[in-house]
């Protein structure tokens, strides 16, 4: 439970009555109550309003908010405001803005543009939290802390330049170990003094987003500045602790966002929160990878959905509404893969600059009837009737899926082999294969507990760090089966090759050793011929993207490539290590082929589907103290029907009993109980 002064799942998010006058507040309370809001996010922009001056603070209007928001029944989620920094402090202390990859030195203006490492905002941002933290510690609306909001942007000036160089001798200790990560020699880089080395830009070795000529020095810098970044948060929550220690502090994070290793931020959170805007055609199986992810992060925690929009965002291509029973539909899919929290960005919406067509409860005609608002406050309903059954509810998935943020920097810098190559949809791939078959997986990072799990896919692990060839060797060797695929077990932690033949240090574990990687061009295929019948694998399949040419040593092969100069190749492979199983994927296969490999192994290990449904049924599973909570949610348009088994259980929502054959309306939802 995040807090247990509200012992239900939350519901609100961001209000920002500033943006408005007096009035209109009195008329918000009203809406708050019909449409259930219980939690809202203040402050989150607001730090020129509070810091008027260097020396000054005003916390006159920020009391009187959280005295009406408390008074009407209303929860905070207390922000630090420091998310956008105040033009006065910009105008004295030019240091405080960034500077971009092209050189450039930000003026005043947007969000998100404080240099991490200025000492005078980080000065400025830690006084603003503990004073906010040491006044409204003890007020009785307090139900979590928000530290400033969504955390990005990297920074190229001297001061981040400066701070580089110091955390590459905390890293390193000598300028020898520096010089041999990063392979200095090449092109004549080798440094002679700290002072030498200056930021990866679009000045020195970078160009065109993730092409450089060091992939050492380009690596190195984005786990800078991803630490910079850090830094910045744990100095506010820091601040606030000292005064507040038992309110749990957050920030918001952004789902799969490239420049932050969100692994290494979660062990500084107290609770996960994040922001979910997938566009109209984003597949439904994504969003759910990415809520898992969020779970995933603190060892399937459950986490908090902090923003999502009623209706539309403002900031994409094309701002779609969300259909009517969507938002209803996508808040349950939160709900059902971890969040304990159904907030919106935003309560009202705003009648200036860039969010005014953002999507929000309360919209600009400013009453309670619209089809949005009704949607809001049914949910709303809904939200309070369940109570605190589902809170804490934790997924039994027997799969884990791996992602690691600087896998996918290594990969993204890499010189090669194909422009095409994408981590996160390779990663896709794998998780939606599982999702088509209702089989539950659980993303999860390298320094996962495997023991949990009889099944780790770990796709494209271009980068082995150190212990973790071991760790899977002791996994597989206990019983466990791990896959890997094309393209894994190239290089160590600084991106220097580990010679002896590809996959490196997973070429024992694996049974196999790849002697080239062709790289497919847009259009071109290759196909998986199985040796024999495997399961519900048969014949061929369409291959492309990346071919490893592999050679058996001591693995079985179970399919070879149909055509090109390496036609009869291996193309899948399992080694029996210990009491377990090792796969290697050389290629990237089309969806049927995974989904029939993937339902062999979770055959094999007596991992069965949740239900029986056919395509549109998503289904999902929560346990709590030895109950569990079935959710069925149906992404079509029409009514559709799941075996969910001769057990019958209790849908939460309408209190029926079902068993069997259980109906799920268009686009509706049913949270199943197994409770007696």
């Amino acid at each position: 439970m995040i807090n247990d002064k509200l012992p239900k799942i939350w519901y609100g998010g961001d209000y920002n009555p500033e943006q408005w006058d007096a009035p209109v507040w009195a008329e918000d309370e009203r809406m708050f109550k019909l449409a259930g809001i219980d939690v809202a996010t203040i402050n989150v922009f607001s730090w020129a309003l509070i810091q008027p001056s260097e020396d000054t603070y005003d916390f006159s209007s920020l009391d009187e908010l959280m005295d009406r928001l408390y008074k009407n029944g209303t929860y905070v989620c207390l922000a630090t405001g420091t998310g956008a920094h105040p033009a006065w402090m910009a105008h004295r202390y030019p240091e405080v803005t960034r500077v971009d990859v092209k050189g450039r030195k930000r003026k005043f203006g947007g969000r998100h543009n404080s240099n991490p490492n200025s000492p005078v905002y980080r000065k400025f941002a830690a006084k603003l939290a503990g004073k906010l933290a040491e006044r409204y510690k003890d007020h009785p609306g307090l139900v979590a802390w928000h530290v400033s909001n969504e955390f990005s942007n990297y920074d190229y000036s001297d001061l981040s330049e400066a701070a580089f160089r110091v955390w590459l001798k905390d890293r390193y200790g000598s300028l020898d170990a520096l010089n041999k990560a990063w392979n200095t020699r090449f092109w004549g880089h080798t440094f002679y003094d700290w002072e030498e080395i200056v930021l990866p830009s679009e000045l020195s070795e970078e160009w065109d987003g993730n092409r450089t000529n060091f992939q050492g020095i380009s690596l190195d810098f984005r786990r800078f500045m991803s630490h910079s970044l850090l830094e910045c948060y744990k100095i506010e929550s820091d601040a606030i602790k000292e005064h507040s220690p038992n309110v749990p502090v957050t920030t918001n994070l952004m789902g799969f966002y490239d420049e932050l290793d969100y692994f290494e931020w979660a062990k500084h959170m107290d609770v996960i929160s994040w922001d979910n805007y997938p566009s109209l055609d984003t597949p439904v199986s994504f969003t759910a990878m990415a809520h898992d992810l969020m779970r995933g992060l603190k060892n399937g925690q459950p986490f908090m959905l902090m923003e999502q929009t009623p209706s539309q965002q403002n900031w994409q291509p094309y701002n779609s509404l969300k259909r009517p029973g969507v938002m209803r539909l996508w808040s349950y899919q939160a709900v059902a893969r971890g969040a304990d929290t159904v907030l919106f960005f935003q309560l009202r919406r705003s009648i200036g600059a860039c969010e005014k067509y953002h999507g929000a409860v309360i919209e600009h005609v400013g009453h309670e009837h619209t089809r949005v608002f009704r949607e809001c406050a049914e949910l709303g309903k809904e939200l309070g009737q369940l109570g605190d059954q589902l809170l804490d509810a934790r997924s039994a998935a027997k799969v884990g899926i791996m992602y690691d943020w600087e896998n996918r920097w290594a990969i993204n810098l890499s010189s090669g082999p194909s422009v095409a190559l994408d981590y996160v949809n390779e990663i896709h791939k794998y998780y939606d294969a599982l999702y088509q078959q209702n089989i539950e997986a659980d993303m999860i990072g390298v320094e996962e507990n495997l023991f949990k799990y009889e099944i780790v896919i770990a796709p494209v692990m271009y980068m082995v760090k150190p212990g973790f060839a071991e760790k899977v060797e002791v996994f597989v060797k206990a019983g466990g089966t791990f896959i890997t695929t094309y393209f894994s077990g190239i290089v160590n932690e600084n991106d220097l090759v580990t010679v002896g033949g590809y996959p490196g240090e997973l070429r024992n574990v694996l049974g196999i050793w790849a002697e080239e990687i062709d790289a497919l061009l847009p259009g071109m295929s290759n196909e998986i011929v199985m040796d024999k019948a495997w399961g519900n694998l048969s014949g061929s399949y369409k291959c492309d993207l990346l071919c490893d040419l592999i050679h058996a040593e001591g693995a079985e092969v179970l399919a070879e490539y149909g055509s090109d100069f390496y036609k009869g190749m291996p193309a899948l492979t399992v080694n029996n290590f210990g009491e377990g199983k090792a796969y290697y994927v050389a290629t990237s296969p089309e969806a049927e082929f995974l989904k029939g490999f993937l339902a062999n192994l979770c055959a094999e290990k007596n991992i069965q589907p949740l239900v029986t449904a056919p395509e549109g049924i998503e289904s999902v599973q929560r346990v709590k103290e030895g109950v569990s909570y079935l959710f069925l949610l149906n992404h079509t348009t029409g009514d559709l029907s799941a075996d969910i088994g001769a057990t019958e259980r209790t849908d939460l929502l309408t209190g029926n009993k079902v068993s069997g054959s259980a109906v799920v309306p268009a686009r509706g939802v049913l949270i199943l109980s197994d409770k007696n």
